[in-house]
């Protein structure tokens, strides 16, 4: 932690009370000895999903967080924060895996019925189960409702899906996904249905995107070639869908700000530690003005991300509208990373070029904020027209 009080104690505005510090210890401590960076650089190398740490997680009770209380969930976003904070410092690719899944934890808590509960979200909230969501198609990110393609016809009293989704993280491991299918003719929103699939159903081929970071959690295309499902596969109402979707971008901008935050915090503390050890020209590195400048813009940069973040979280704990704040939140938080990281792997020189150094792992996988969930241009779009009151520029 950058920020200390008048006792030199470390301030946590997101753990402010003795639960979440708990729970942060807990993480932390699961962490430093189920993923250390010598365990956990090479399962990187290797493109491995981390399943002994998801089963210590799933044992702690971090998947729950925030899950309907008849399936044992409790706790609230700043739960949430403090997991994908403590996972980005190390594991990112867990950060990121853990942000679809509070997605999915999310979207069936509020909107699925008692059974959808019992049969979905249950296994998730017990890391029984992993869900991927199939919603992004290769003519439309972020224009999703205009570019979707895949469709769902009823068929007596299922429905028939088929279309191509691509972007989808973890579709490999998934045993469900969350599919959005046009149903109807209508608006950009409204047409769009949501189905829960599990990844056995006939129908479905999952093929993997290489891609240059966040290698411990694979990226996809799945294709749905005719897949049957029932009529109780739709969560909410028919034609519905996208809306339920809305509602999770909130939290889903929150927890990405978290994952960003961690990993900047991170870098700029192991690039401070480097620093103060490395020997050139009679002295430490970290004694050069240049370079503590450097590290400090850095620090800054992230600390006061982390401020948005909090006043964003706290405010939607609170039932307020937080999409504005959220929305900044991820903006800062993301750019704040990245600046933290390329300063971490030029201060440390030729040793953050190292893979033996988590540094580079950090640099790489902070980029994916950038963009997700949703392009920073675009969040400057929608700030300009939400918090400014200027046109709508797209």
């Amino acid at each position: 932690m950058f920020v200390t009080d008048a006792q030199g104690v470390a301030a946590d505005p997101i753990a402010d009370n003795v639960e979440r510090q708990a729970l942060r210890e807990a993480v932390r401590a699961i962490v430093r000895d189920v993923a250390p960076p010598e365990r956990r650089l090479p399962l990187d190398l290797a493109e491995e999903f981390d399943d002994e740490l998801h089963a210590h997680l799933a044992k702690l009770g971090a998947l729950a967080i925030g899950a309907h209380a008849d399936q044992g969930g409790e706790g609230n976003a700043l739960d949430q924060l403090v997991v994908l904070e403590e996972l980005a410092a190390g594991p990112t690719s867990m950060a990121v895996f853990m942000v679809v899944h509070y997605m999915g934890v999310q979207v069936l808590s509020v909107h699925g019925d008692a059974d959808q509960r019992a049969a979905w979200l249950a296994p998730l909230a017990a890391g029984e189960a992993k869900v991927a969501f199939a919603c992004t198609e290769a003519g439309g990110g972020t224009d999703i409702g205009r570019a979707m393609r895949t469709t769902a016809r009823r068929d007596g009293d299922d429905w028939v899906i088929t279309g191509e989704k691509c972007w989808i993280s973890g579709a490999q491991r998934a045993d469900f996904f969350v599919v959005l299918a046009r149903t109807s003719d209508g608006t950009s929103i409204d047409g769009i249905t949501m189905f829960l699939v599990p990844a056995t159903a006939s129908g479905i081929e999952v093929s993997e995107i290489p891609t240059v970071a966040v290698h411990g959690l694979d990226t996809n295309t799945v294709v749905f070639d005719e897949v049957r499902v029932s009529g109780a596969s739709v969560v909410g109402e028919p034609d519905l869908g996208f809306r339920l979707v809305l509602e999770v971008l909130n939290r889903e901008r929150l927890n990405a700000a978290a994952g960003a935050i961690g990993a900047g915090r991170a870098a700029v503390e192991y690039a401070t530690r480097y620093v103060a050890e490395r020997e050139a020209f009679g002295s430490t590195v970290g004694s050069f003005q240049a370079v503590q400048h450097r590290l400090v813009e850095a620090a800054v940069a992230v600390e006061a991300a982390r401020g948005l973040l909090v006043r964003a979280a706290c405010v939607e704990v609170a039932g307020g509208r937080a999409d504005v704040l959220s929305s900044m939140a991820k903006l800062t938080a993301s750019e704040a990373a990245v600046r933290a990281t390329q300063t971490g792997m030029e201060v440390m020189g030729g040793a953050g070029f190292s893979v033996e150094h988590p540094m580079q792992q950090w640099w790489r996988d902070v980029r994916l904020w950038v963009f997700a969930p949703l392009n920073n241009d675009m969040v400057r779009n929608y700030l300009g027209e939400q918090a400014l009151g200027l046109p709508r520029s797209f």
